[in-house]
C-alpha cells in the first residue's frame, strides 16, 4: 500500500497523530543540522577556518543526542501504540534514517578534524578541486535525500541513487589522480593523506545519503531495495 504523498494517515486519537509529526519534524530537524554541519566542515577545510571546524567537532554530541531522542521516541511509540502498515513503516524508516544522519555526522566530523589538520601543519591546497567537487555532490545527494522524506517523493529518492553511482565513479578517480601526486612528490604523502581521508569521508556520506533515498522508497512503497541492482530503477519499476 502507497503512502499519499500530502500526509500519513489520520487516526481517531489525536494524541497518535501529533506524536507521528513531531516524529518527522524532529527528523527534520537533525536532518537540518547535520546538513549545516557537513557544509561547514567542507567550508572550514576549504577556507582555512580553523574555529568553524572546531565548531563542527563541538556540535557533533548534538547530533547524537538528537538520535537518541528519536530512538527514545519511536521505542515509546512502537510500545504504546503498535502501530501496523504504514504507520509501522514511517517508524522503522524514521529510525532508519536518524541512524544514517548521526553517522552523517561523524562523518562531517571526521572533516573537520582532518581540516584542523591540515590548517596545523600549513600544507598546500592540492586535492582541494576534488574535494570541492565530491563535496557538491554528497551536499546536493543529502539535501535531495532529506527533501525526498519529507515529501515522500520515490522520484527524487531515485535521483538520489544514481547520483551515488556518479559519487562513487568520481572517489575512485580523485583517489587515483592523488596516489600518483604523492609518487611524484613525497613530500605531499602527509597532507594528501589528508585529504585522502576527507573524500573518503564524503564517499560515505554518499552511501548513507543513498541509504536515506532507500528508506524513502520503503516508506512509499513497502519496498526493500537494499541490496538490489538499481540500474535502470525509476518510478515505474517500482509500481509494477
Amino acid at each position: 500500500m502507497d503512502i499519499d504523498s500530502g500526509r500519513h494517515s489520520q487516526h481517531i486519537s489525536s494524541q497518535f497523530n501529533q506524536e507521528l509529526e513531531a516524529l518527522k519534524t524532529h527528523l527534520m530537524a537533525m536532518g537540518g543540522l547535520v546538513e549545516r554541519q557537513v557544509q561547514d566542515a567542507i567550508d572550514a577545510l576549504l577556507e582555512g577556518h580553523a574555529h568553524q571546524a572546531q565548531e563542527v567537532c563541538r556540535k557533533d554530541q548534538e547530533v547524537n543526542e538528537m538520535q537518541l531522542r528519536i530512538d527514545d521516541e519511536c521505542t515509546h511509540i512502537i510500545a504504546r501504540r503498535q502501530p501496523a502498515a504504514s504507520d509501522l513503516r514511517l517508524v522503522l524508516a524514521v529510525t532508519r534514517t536518524a541512524s544514517d544522519l548521526e553517522r552523517i555526522g561523524d562523518e562531517a566530523n571526521k572533516i573537520a578534524r582532518n581540516a584542523l589538520s591540515l590548517i596545523e601543519e600549513g600544507h598546500t591546497n592540492h586535492g582541494f578541486v576534488e574535494v570541492r567537487r565530491i563535496g557538491q555532490q554528497v551536499r546536493e545527494m543529502l539535501r535531495n535525500a532529506l527533501t525526498a522524506f519529507a515529501r515522500f517523493d520515490t522520484e527524487l529518492s531515485i535521483q538520489v541513487l544514481h547520483t551515488d553511482e556518479a559519487v562513487d565513479s568520481e572517489y575512485r578517480s580523485s583517489m587515483r589522480s592523488l596516489v600518483t601526486f604523492m609518487m611524484e612528490d613525497p613530500r605531499s604523502i602527509g597532507s594528501i593523506l589528508n585529504i585522502m581521508w576527507v573524500l573518503r569521508a564524503l564517499e560515505r556520506i554518499g552511501d548513507h545519503a543513498n541509504n536515506l533515498a532507500e528508506s524513502v522508497i520503503y516508506l512509499v512503497k513497502g519496498l526493500d531495495i537494499r541490496h538490489t541492482d538499481i540500474s535502470g530503477l525509476d518510478t515505474k519499476k517500482l509500481d509494477s
